[in-house]
């Protein structure tokens, strides 16, 4: 906080200050930077040619793609289950609401193993996922979810319901409030929700290893080609394709971000 007649920071502010660059540079700069050097380690040339290569090219496409896929499947499914869980009452509820969370406690290749058990080669239903590139997306959704449920949820308990009553009363009917009263509201949360899941879904590698078998140029997911690169001894290899990941991270996440500034400010 700044000092209202000097503007600015305090003694204490400074401190806090202080403490959280180091903090945030130790812990999240240092390993960024280490990783991005190494990228380029033998050259922009080499760089180039392992982030262009057949097979990572492929790992690529298929990771960001299925991340895009799934952040919008799940701003929209995320958004109508935080609806149901605030504003419905039903038997089971809370039940419902344990088992929204279960991705966030449960460890990612346990995740795996769920998957596999029931859209595997002995699945109950009859459906094989294995190999293909539907268990990934699967395996990205179930892990993904949680993050835009419970990102609009507060917002919705905390939405004042009579501004609601106010618009039915002038005559507006349903989708009329929801789109010019509801959605400028959540919307911040929904695009929060959705950077979460989409950071996720570019990153994940325990619950999607097992279903994916990891098939080159088919199922093997960017998380998978850096491990074995890193194995292969290629340090150079695996450190270029997990920059550009983070290149388009970044890039996808401050989109996100300007949306849900914009959103707000209408809102």
């Amino acid at each position: 906080m700044r000092h209202p007649a000097q503007g600015r920071l305090t003694p204490t502010a400074g401190l806090g200050l202080g403490v959280s660059l180091l903090w945030l540079s130790l812990a999240v700069g240092l390993p960024v930077a280490a990783v991005v050097v190494t990228s380029f380690g033998n050259g922009p040339a080499s760089f180039v040619a392992e982030v262009t290569s057949p097979e990572a090219l492929a790992t690529i496409r298929l990771t960001v793609g299925a991340a895009v896929l799934t952040t919008a499947v799940n701003a929209v499914a995320g958004t109508l289950i935080a609806w149901v869980l605030v504003r419905d009452e039903f038997r089971g509820k809370r039940l419902v609401e344990v088992i929204i969370d279960i991705p966030f406690a449960l460890p990612t290749i346990v995740a795996g193993l769920v998957l596999i058990s029931l859209y595997g080669p002995a699945s109950p239903f009859g459906i094989d996922l294995v190999g293909t590139r539907r268990g990934v997306f699967l395996a990205l959704l179930f892990v993904t979810l949680p993050f835009v449920v419970r990102s609009v949820q507060p917002v919705l308990m905390d939405l004042d319901r009579d501004v609601e009553e106010a618009a039915a009363s002038l005559g507006a009917e349903g989708p009329a409030i929801f789109r010019r009263i509801i959605l400028p509201t959540i919307a911040p949360a929904v695009l929060a929700g959705s950077a979460l899941a989409f950071a996720r879904a570019l990153g994940e590698y325990g619950s999607v290893i097992l279903i994916s078998a990891n098939l080159v140029g088919r199922t093997e997911v960017s998380s998978s080609y850096i491990l074995k690169r890193i194995e292969e001894g290629e340090a150079a290899a695996a450190a270029s394709v997990a920059t550009l990941l983070l290149a388009v991270a970044v890039g996808v996440l401050l989109v996100l971000d300007l949306l849900q500034r914009r959103a707000a400010r209408h809102g």
